[in-house]
């Protein structure tokens, strides 16, 4: 019997070999948001692991959206040539299909790099800035509330979104993920717990999903039609009275109707209160319940680190792909391990060919 995990999936234009997704993850090593060599060094060697999709992190689409002063950004010529650079290193090595994830940091910017404490940074320190929001709430008790984001920001900030999609395609990049999760931007419009606006952005259900989806609508147009734009979100806030899995579903099956691709679920990040209960495979439960009330494929993500259990969340349809992001910076052969593992087929570049064990003469793809 074939593995499930190794099954190719067509997303869009965008057929993956297999169902191994690398998620985003943020290296906070950008240059005022332009990439640097440590880019090309971490995404070079991903790009080798045999996965399905590589995903650049949270990518910024104004200066202020960054959550670091070292993220990384698409918002004007100098962070597009940068993104270009290492790009167009990898493809000359690697064919694997890469996607770009989209972000806003809203009221959880202007922080300082987590090996640095993570912690807020004043709006008047060099490296830090004023941060916006739907309301002015700050994400912990302490730090300087955000400016509320009025009708005309928030144009601006969808015409944000809508260029660095533009942007994001003359770089070629095969898919756009927009970052609804882990409190940031899109995620707090969403949660009740982080948006009480009285105007058309805030209080039903419709109307705080409503900024979520123009920019979902903009980055739509923006990019080519044949290629997929997907989303991320936090299926739950771990936080009584907060965005949880029944409305997650809501706005899962709203993206379904404006030609959303597919959607990552993951889960917290938006209340310090949260209560998570962390363990393997604990975010899966939240993407079955998407998987369940709607028809777009479904990215499961969190403490998915062994070879069995990626396989049975793919095998009995909890979700339709998994994403690995700690597990595969522990072990980028990840994917290798796990189709040897499973008896299936990855591939290598021609210069690691001679590493393929003796007890897995059929490990690698060979044209």
């Amino acid at each position: 019997m074939s593995s499930a995990l190794f099954q190719p999936i067509t997303i869009g234009s965008t057929t993956l070999s297999n169902r191994i997704v690398i998620a985003p993850m943020c290296q906070y090593s950008a240059e005022n948001g332009r990439m640097t060599d440590w880019h090309l060094i971490h995404l070079g060697h991903l790009a080798l692991s045999g996965a399905g999709l590589l995903t650049i992190e949270a990518t910024a689409v104004v200066p202020e959206g960054r959550i670091t002063y070292g993220d990384v950004g698409l918002w004007d010529d100098a962070t597009e040539a940068a993104m270009a650079r290492v790009l167009e290193s990898i493809r000359r090595h690697s064919d694997m299909p890469i996607a770009i994830q989209l972000a806003h940091a809203g009221r959880k910017a202007s922080t300082d790099l987590p090996w640095k404490g993570g912690k807020q940074i004043a709006r008047d320190h060099a490296d830090g800035w004023q941060t916006v929001a739907p309301s002015p709430l700050p994400f912990a008790e302490g730090e300087n509330p955000p400016t509320e984001l009025t009708e005309d920001d928030l144009k601006r900030l969808v015409d944000a979104f809508a260029e660095s999609a533009r942007r994001a395609a003359r770089l070629g990049i095969d898919a756009v993920q927009l970052h609804g999760a882990h409190g940031y931007l899109l995620h707090q419009f969403l949660s009740p717990l982080s948006n009480r606006r009285t105007d058309d952005y805030g209080g039903s259900l419709e109307n705080r999903m409503r900024f979520p989806l123009e920019v979902h609508d903009a980055v739509r147009a923006a990019f080519p039609a044949d290629k997929p734009v997907t989303m991320r979100v936090s299926g739950s806030d771990w936080v009584a009275g907060g965005w949880d899995a029944e409305q997650t579903v809501a706005f899962a099956r709203a993206l379904e109707a404006r030609g959303c691709a597919a959607i990552h679920v993951s889960s917290g990040g938006l209340d310090p209160r949260q209560e998570i209960p962390a363990g393997p495979s604990y975010q899966v439960p939240l993407a079955r319940a998407v998987k369940q009330g709607c028809g777009l494929p479904v990215v499961a993500v969190g403490l998915i680190t062994d070879y069995e259990q990626a396989e049975a969340i793919v095998g009995t349809g909890d979700a339709d792909m998994v994403a690995l992001a700690r597990t595969i910076l522990y072990d980028p052969r990840w994917p290798w391990h796990a189709a040897a593992h499973l008896g299936a087929h990855v591939k290598a570049p021609d210069q690691y060919l001679r590493s393929q064990p003796r007890r897995y003469r059929d490990l690698f793809d060979v044209d």
